[in-house]
């Protein structure tokens, strides 16, 4: 499968929740860390989606946000993956940042430059990779 979407990740699907319109599914990825994405009840019912089943994780870079200094703040995103700044590669007006998850995992992200500045992204520092539920697009091995 090839897409433009940066981060590919593959986990387990743990739960489904089903809802009047969407269902939240929860998938484990390989190092452990727990993912939840919001997609509709069609979409569980045709892939097909069930716990027990692979599935991957698909996020565009611009749609993770990045935080530092996060122990104290409570957000209503779903997901909060800690791990630590693995590179930051510079353009001119935004930067990509990859973040390494403790299982090994990587998230990249895409921030603008002054983010990277005022957050003090760089190699080594410990950053929390913030993803929206509804900003998960679900896809299932053919």
């Amino acid at each position: 499968m090839k897409v433009s979407a940066r981060n590919v990740l593959k986990g387990q699907v743990i739960q489904v929740q089903e809802g009047a319109v969407n269902a939240e599914v929860s998938l484990k990825l390989s190092g452990g860390e727990q993912l939840v994405a919001v997609v509709t009840l069609e979409s569980v019912r045709n892939l097909p989606i069930a716990v027990g089943k692979e599935a991957i994780a698909l996020i565009k870079a611009p749609w993770v946000m990045l935080m530092t200094e996060s122990d104290d703040i409570r957000l209503s995103a779903r997901n909060c993956l800690k791990g630590k700044v693995l590179s930051v590669n510079d353009g001119a007006v935004n930067s990509e940042v990859v973040i390494e998850l403790a299982g090994g995992s990587n998230v990249y992200s895409i921030v603008t430059r002054d983010a990277v500045s005022e957050l003090g992204l760089k190699p080594g520092v410990s950053a929390t990779a913030v993803i929206k539920a509804s900003h998960i697009i679900l896809a299932v091995p053919a």
